[in-house]
């Protein structure tokens, strides 16, 4: 009789929860940037300031919705999503004409790469989510300090703003994804799953606004 196979294994039962929780995260993820990019076909022209008041107002109504009614924020987060699409729909136009169409891509398809591996280090290591989205939440509340300073006394270039910007969602990404497999293990319901969605979709539009403000840079320059 084989003694190891009559037993459960807690290891693998471990793995198929994070694994679980992590598809259906990043399902409803997926399905934000697809309602983003129909944001963005069809944000009218006056639709950026609007946009970010109303992506504004829905984190805090997620959040405040989360436990209540998992559909009620999960209808919220794909209407951020959308109106996210009128938000930053100026800033891709401006490099789909000043750089071509091929940047958006190429910036999107490093943005995936680079979640996919960030992801792939916060399963593989021991990470305390905690500390890291402390450091990385600090830092982006000093970025945003010297951004404001250095729009008056211009002692930054946007380039290395972007970078920093880079650094600092990555860090957070990476935060965000052990996050994912920490709640894994305790057990989360569907309205939590939404809250993981919206960090890491969150931090993939700003990974993805500095990547295209770089290599859209780039591109002018050459």
């Amino acid at each position: 009789m084989n003694t190891y196979n009559s037993y459960p294994t807690i290891i693998d039962a471990t793995r198929e929860e994070t694994a679980g929780l992590l598809a259906k995260v990043l399902g409803i993820t997926s399905l934000g940037f697809l309602i983003t990019a129909g944001g963005v076909a069809t944000a009218p022209e006056w639709g950026m300031f609007v946009g970010m008041i109303a992506v504004f107002g829905l984190v805090f109504a997620i959040n405040f919705a989360r436990r209540r009614n998992a559909t009620m924020a999960l209808s919220l987060f794909l209407a951020l999503t959308y109106f996210m699409g009128w938000e930053i729909a100026p800033i891709i136009q401006h490099y789909v004409h000043t750089a071509g169409p091929a940047v958006v891509f190429n910036a999107a398809a490093t943005t995936g790469l680079g979640m996919a591996v960030m992801g792939c280090v916060a399963y593989l290591f021991n990470i305390d989510y905690r500390r890291v989205a402390g450091i990385g939440l600090a830092a982006l509340l000093c970025l945003v300090v010297a951004g404001i300073l250095s729009m008056f006394f211009h002692f930054m270039q946007p380039s290395t703003y972007s970078w920093l910007t880079l650094g600092i969602f990555s860090l957070l990404t990476v935060g965000d994804f052990a996050r994912i497999r920490a709640a894994s293990r305790a057990g989360v319901d569907n309205s939590s799953a939404v809250v993981l969605a919206l960090s890491i979709y969150l931090d993939a539009i700003n990974i993805f606004l500095a990547v295209l403000q770089l290599m859209g840079g780039n591109r002018r320059r050459n």
